[in-house]
């Protein structure tokens, strides 16, 4: 009657940093200083943006503002924006009501209110990037893993029709 034991955790090694006096200066730095990711972010937002006008969007441009609406909310827990938090009240109840919509009828189509919020969220992205650092990035990032590791999603999308995978 030996006692059963509990499983071993999988080993998982620490990243090693091959320049950690690089990395803790990067860190540091505001991430407005970094023009190139912030640039492709932005045109990612913006082409997603684009599409969802247009009438052309498929699942693939509301996942990328769906993300980003992800990362704003993380970014508003983390106190960067806080007296903004009804855009992204509003901006998550668009992006529901788009899909929703988008699950009955079988196209992305935003009405004149709802763009005007998908907008403001834009924007508060934008400025939420313009002042944080590189870590504080990382640190949003990390938040909104761990909520989708847990099934804390912050936004719900329903299911949409195949055809616009």
């Amino acid at each position: 009657m030996g006692t059963t034991k509990k499983p071993r955790k999988k080993y998982r090694p620490r990243a090693v940093l091959k320049n950690p006096v690089g990395y803790v200066v990067e860190s540091v730095t505001p991430l407005q200083n970094h023009d190139f990711p912030l640039t492709t972010l932005k045109i990612k937002h913006s082409q997603a943006m684009l599409a969802l006008l247009q009438g052309r969007a498929k699942k693939y441009d509301v996942d990328i503002l769906t993300s980003m609406c992800n990362m704003v909310e993380a970014l508003l827990e983390m106190g960067f924006g806080t007296q903004y938090k009804y855009a992204h009240e509003h901006g998550k109840y668009a992006l529901i009501k788009i899909a929703t919509r988008a699950s009955v009828h079988g196209r992305f189509t935003p009405t004149g209110e709802e763009i005007t919020m998908l907008n403001k969220l834009v924007e508060l992205h934008d400025a939420q990037l313009e002042i944080i650092t590189v870590r504080e990035l990382e640190k949003a990032i990390a938040l909104v893993e761990s909520r989708l590791r847990k099934g804390k999603d912050t936004v719900k999308l329903p299911t949409v029709p195949d055809h616009l995978r």
